[in-house]
């Protein structure tokens, strides 16, 4: 496979986990290896592109961000998003159970791969992830608030969703469906709203910019403890994706139904509980997302080195 479908394909699965709430498309990134490439190349504005922009050195300025890069990832992100917004809304609106279980699979593993990422885990690396676990927990256990859906609303959900993406563990989709503006989001791309797009775009822009900077700072100078509460907090969000819950209370959010108030339960406790759809084909379907991770990382990664 050449080396820019690989990464056209990474931003592929990068766009289709950005869409589900509990899901990072950084952690995406981060398991398929080129999360420190992509913050690398988004955190490059600094005295050296400012003086190539300066000096209208376009070709150095596009090799300074590794805009080769930066084009087949964010080509493959958007397809994706586009692609399969309405699919992802369709499949959890009809089959809710199966596709919360197949998220949960891929969340695990999505966490297995940060963990192995640590080098020397110790104590003081547990206690930061039982504080992240703490955080996604109460993340995802907050009520979504309707905010007003003003244009400067969209510019600063923008902002806020796309620090989120970049960041494995933690979900933009999710922080929009707490604020309550996913469904509105998402019904735009699918009804290709320009004048909404454009706007939730560039807050994305601003935000992915500035943020990098700070989690390259992170990365670089505290590695392991900031991807120890990165796993904590995905950990803590398996709340939010556990298969088997029962809804109290529903809000209308643009047309969409959102579960206000809802409490997990095990299998056997839902109503008119059969073994085999609502036990075996969630847990099967569990399975199938956390081996999809393995799937997915040794066919996009193999022979990286040689390509």
């Amino acid at each position: 496979m050449p080396k820019w479908l690989k990464i056209y394909a990474s931003g592929l699965l990068m766009g289709a986990a950005d869409i589900v709430p509990g899901v990072s498309g950084g952690t995406i990134a981060f398991i398929l290896g080129v999360y420190d490439r992509l913050i690398n190349s988004l955190s490059g504005i600094n005295k050296e592109s400012i003086s190539l922009l300066s000096k209208g050195d376009i070709k150095a300025l596009w090799r300074h961000f590794d805009g080769a890069f930066l084009l087949a990832l964010g080509g493959g992100v958007l397809t994706s998003i586009f692609l399969f917004a309405g699919l992802v809304t369709h499949l959890l609106a009809t089959y809710p159970s199966f596709l919360w279980s197949f998220f949960f699979g891929l969340i695990l593993a999505s966490a297995y791969f940060l963990i192995s990422q640590i080098t020397g885990f110790g104590v003081r690396h547990f206690c930061i992830l039982i504080a992240g676990v703490a955080v996604g927990a109460s993340l995802s256990l907050l009520v979504p608030t309707q905010l007003n859906t003003s244009l400067l609303t969209v510019f600063f959900a923008g902002m806020i969703a796309i620090c989120a993406m970049i960041l494995p563990g933690i979900s933009g989709s999710f922080l929009l469906l707490m604020m309550g503006m996913y469904g509105f989001i998402l019904s735009a791309i699918k009804s290709l709203d320009i004048v909404v797009i454009m706007v939730f775009a560039s807050g994305a822009l601003i935000g992915l910019l500035s943020f990098s900077k700070v989690l390259h700072y992170l990365l670089s100078h505290a590695r392991s403890m900031t991807l120890s509460a990165l796993t904590g907090v995905m950990l803590g969000a398996l709340v939010k994706v556990w298969p088997w819950k029962i809804t109290d209370s529903w809000r209308v959010v643009n047309d969409k139904k959102v579960s206000l108030e809802e409490h997990l339960i095990l299998p056997w406790d839902l109503p008119d509980y059969y073994f085999f759809t609502d036990l075996i084909l969630p847990l099967l379907c569990a399975l199938v997302g956390f081996l999809s991770i393995f799937f997915v990382s040794y066919i996009l990664l193999r022979n990286t080195d040689k390509s």
